[in-house]
């Protein structure tokens, strides 16, 4: 539970453009749609993906390494792994197991024989887009465990894109379809209130100081 007094508190150190940017954009993040991506190898390919969550509103991310265990490129996600919540995980079933038992269906990004294309896909259910490595795509775990295939039509002569700018095309589309619907894709009001409060934390650097100089005047 927030407490919206302490709340109030930290946003009245924001000046009024920092604040009002923040009730904005939290006002159009989704935890409706997220992003899982696969141990991928090339770190600005990560960092690039993370960075499309926040500018399509995707509040959380899920970045598994099993094999490849690396930071985030902070010049490539340009400051957005502040904004974006980002999940990490030691292994691919426990990614999966994790999204699956949150009520999420499983969506494999890959141009396999029978996968729907983005205009065919129902944005009704909660849903996790995986990506996967640069030259192998997604593990045959998450093939097996998706309810649905998903593939960008191509019709030149190259047969694939690159992760993150499939990542952007997708997200592009289908968080543009969301928003156009009738679809109670927001926040809830207890996770705007939580990321109100972490943001605020992450712009004031002496948060821990104020945050004790206020329960001491409690």
């Amino acid at each position: 539970m927030i407490d919206i007094a302490l709340l109030e508190y930290l946003e009245s150190f924001l000046t009024p453009r920092r604040l009002g940017l923040n009730k904005k954009v939290i006002s159009q993040r989704t935890n409706h749609f997220t992003v899982a991506i696969e141990d991928v190898y090339q770190l600005h390919n990560t960092s690039a993906v993370i960075r499309s969550c926040d500018v399509f509103g995707i509040q959380n991310v899920h970045v598994i390494e099993e094999i490849n265990a690396k930071r985030i490129d902070r010049e490539i996600a340009m400051g957005s792994q502040k904004w974006v919540d980002v999940n990490r995980y030691k292994t691919t079933k426990a990614c999966v197991t994790h999204l699956k038992k949150n009520g999420y269906q499983i969506v494999a990004t890959t141009p396999q024989e029978h996968s729907i294309t983005l205009e065919e896909f129902n944005i009704n259910t909660p849903s996790v887009f995986f990506f996967g490595q640069e030259q192998q795509g997604l593990s045959d775990m998450v093939i097996n465990s998706a309810d649905v295939l998903l593939h960008i039509p191509m019709i030149g002569f190259t047969e694939s894109l690159n992760i993150s700018v499939s990542a952007a095309i997708i997200l592009q589309r289908l968080t543009y379809k969301l928003r156009n619907s009738t679809i109670l894709w927001q926040l809830s009001e207890e996770e705007q209130l939580l990321q109100r409060m972490n943001w605020a934390k992450k712009v004031i650097k002496s948060h821990d100081q104020i945050i004790a100089r206020y329960y001491e005047k409690e």
